[in-house]
C-alpha cells in the first residue's frame, strides 16, 4: 500500500478526534443521553479544571505516574535479563518456559486481596499488581524475540571464534533491542490498566482512587477527565517511547 507523508498521518489522526469530540458533543447536547450517565466535553472540562484547582489532581497524576513507572521499570530489570537468557539457552528455556507460560495467564487483579494482606494498602502492593502483571509478559515476549535471532548471524559469530557469552552479548542483545524495546512501549501500557485496578481499591491517591471517589458521587464528569487524563498521558510517553527507539536503533528505519 502506498505509505502516507507524515503530515498527512498527523492531519488524520487530529480528524478523528475531532470527529469523536464532536459525535460526544452531539450525543449528549441532543438530550440521547442524560448527563447522570455521561457527562458533556464542556462539563468534563470544568470538571477537570476543578479537580486542578480544587482538589490537587495535579498531585493524584504524579503519583500514579511514579507507580507506574517504578513498577514497570522493577518487572524490565527483572524480565528482559531472564527473556534474553532463555531466548540465548534452551536449557534456561525449557526450566522457565513452562511456570512463565502458565503465570502469564493469571489476571494481577486476582491477587491484589492477597497482596493486601501481604503487604498492606501501601506502595509496596501496588507496585507488586504492576510487576505481576508485566514481569511475565515481558520475559515471554523477550525470549521469544531473542529465540528468533538470524542464524546465518550466530554462525557467522561462531566462525569469527565467539562462544557462549560473546554470542549472547555481540549478536543476540544487539539482534533484538530494537524489537525488545517495541515490546516494552506495548507492556508499558498494560501497567497503566494495572496501578487504575491497583489505586481503585485502598488507596488514599492517584488517578485511580480519584475515580473511585467520583463514583461515589455520580459525578461522570470527573470520571470521564480522569480516563482521558491518563490516555493522554498513554499517547505522550506512547510518543517518547517511539523517539527514544528511533534515535538508539536508527538503522531500523533504514
Amino acid at each position: 500500500m502506498k505509505p502516507i507523508s507524515p503530515l498527512a498521518r498527523v492531519a488524520l489522526g487530529i480528524a478523528f478526534f475531532v470527529v469523536f469530540l464532536g459525535t460526544w458533543a452531539w450525543v449528549t447536547g441532543s438530550g440521547l443521553v442524560q448527563p447522570l450517565f455521561l457527562a458533556s466535553p464542556l462539563r468534563a472540562l470544568s470538571a477537570g479544571w476543578s479537580l486542578f484547582a480544587e482538589y490537587n489532581f495535579i498531585g493524584d497524576i504524579g503519583m500514579t505516574v511514579w507507580r507506574v513507572l517504578g513498577g514497570f521499570l522493577i518487572a524490565a530489570a527483572i524480565a528482559v535479563p531472564l527473556g534474553l537468557l532463555m531466548g540465548a539457552y534452551k536449557g534456561i528455556e525449557a526450566f522457565f518456559e513452562p511456570f512463565i507460560s502458565f503465570a502469564r495467564y493469571l489476571p494481577a487483579s486476582a491477587f491484589i486481596p492477597l497482596l493486601i494482606l501481604w503487604a498492606g494498602v501501601g506502595e509496596a502492593q501496588k507496585l507488586a499488581v504492576i510487576i505481576l502483571g508485566s514481569v511475565f509478559q515481558i520475559v515471554i515476549m523477550v525470549a521469544v524475540i531473542a529465540g528468533g535471532t538470524r542464524m546465518d548471524l550466530v554462525e557467522a559469530a561462531y566462525t569469527l571464534g565467539s562462544r557462549g557469552r560473546g554470542i549472547l552479548r555481540r549478536v543476540i542483545i544487539p539482534a533484538a533491542a530494537p524489537q525488545v524495546m517495541e515490546a516494552l512501549r506495548l507492556v508499558l501500557g498494560w501497567a497503566w490498566t494495572y496501578v487504575i485496578v491497583a489505586e481503585l481499591i485502598g488507596a488514599q491517591s492517584g488517578i485511580g482512587h480519584m475515580i473511585m471517589d467520583s463514583q461515589r458521587l455520580l459525578d461522570t464528569g470527573q470520571m470521564i477527565f480522569g480516563i482521558v487524563v491518563i490516555g493522554v498521558i498513554g499517547l505522550v510517553t506512547d510518543y517518547l517511547f517511539k523517539s527514544l527507539n528511533r534515535r538508539l536503533f536508527r538503522w531500523t528505519a533504514l
